[in-house]
């Protein structure tokens, strides 16, 4: 393997202490900062550096610099970029592996090219499971940069050459990480819409952790998401103690609008959006509404709470 590398990492949290354990597992060097002590008390555990501050952080890297980012979208990336971009000099890079917003990704790529500061984009799918099988990564930026870090990808990865790849120009890896998002909602709704349609039929009495054993081996509806779906029926077949609550990371929202401003039609994943946005409405004053239209044109009876 080749020389290891010293890397930054700004967010040592689930996904990003996860990331830093495979990075110093496959002998890089990681130095790392958050805000909280105890994320960086386990990267010293696992041993790496563990920085009190932005400024310590910076310093303790060897030019050029690679900080690797793993913060929330929005406002807190914002404010990192800022204050790496007073700390930062020309020829080191930051990488975004969290889930931005592709437009802002090249805004920001954009503030840093004037100080000579190169910005990467990179797309992270893997979650909880990403430490033990690697993670995908969907990578954009400027050919040489991503050539220099390409030793940190292949870490990071399934594979050397597997799970990973230099997809575009910067922006490039977090839209395709915003439809990779959108594709994930439409698929797990239509495997709980169909295994809901299994439960409601009561005279089969399906097992559902069964069914989903089956269908894991040989269908063509086979995936890691439906090993996933089989686990959790595993543990609660009945979904018990579990609110019909489903939240939203934000770009399937963003895939939605993509997809509305190419005239490009994606009936799946707008339906799966507004079914999550769906379930967040405990009392659906449409719903009332519905039902008070049905008795007035028809005379159909309302069900009274």
């Amino acid at each position: 393997m080749a020389v290891g590398m010293d890397i930054g990492m700004v967010g040592l949290g689930r996904m990003g202490g996860n990331m830093a354990r495979r990075l110093l597992r496959g002998g890089h060097r990681v130095h790392g900062f958050d805000p909280a002590a105890e994320p960086r008390d386990a990267l010293a555990a696992d041993g790496g550096h563990p920085a009190g501050s932005l400024e310590t952080l910076v310093a303790a890297l060897p030019a050029p610099r690679v900080l690797w980012m793993m913060v929330p979208a929005g406002a807190i990336t914002d404010a990192t970029v800022e204050a790496l971009s007073a700390l930062l000099s020309e020829g080191d890079v930051v990488v975004d592996g969290g889930n931005a917003n592709y437009k802002d990704t090249l805004r920001r790529a954009e503030a840093l090219r004037g100080k000579g500061i190169g910005y990467v984009d990179c797309g992270t799918s893997g979650g909880v499971w990403g430490l033990e099988q690697g993670y995908s990564l969907m990578v954009g930026g400027d050919d040489a940069v991503v050539a220099r870090l390409r030793p940190l990808f292949e870490v990071l990865a399934p594979g050397k050459d597997q799970g990973w790849g230099h997809v575009g120009p910067v922006g490039a890896g977090h839209f395709t990480k915003m439809v990779h998002n959108g594709i994930e909602y439409g698929m797990m709704q239509a495997y709980a819409e169909g295994f809901s349609i299994l439960q409601h039929k009561r005279e089969f009495g399906f097992d559902l952790h069964q069914v989903a054993e089956i269908w894991r081996h040989g269908s063509v509806v086979r995936s890691w998401l439906l090993d996933l779906t089989a686990d959790a029926l595993a543990k609660n077949p009945g979904m018990e103690g579990i609110s019909p609550w489903v939240n939203d990371s934000g770009e399937g929202r963003w895939t939605v609008q993509e997809a509305i401003d190419l005239d490009v039609p994606a009936p799946v994943i707008a339906l799966s959006l507004i079914s999550r946005l769906r379930s967040r409405d405990d009392d659906s004053y449409a719903d009332r509404l519905l039902a008070a239209m049905r008795n007035e044109f028809g005379g159909h009876a309302i069900k009274r709470s």
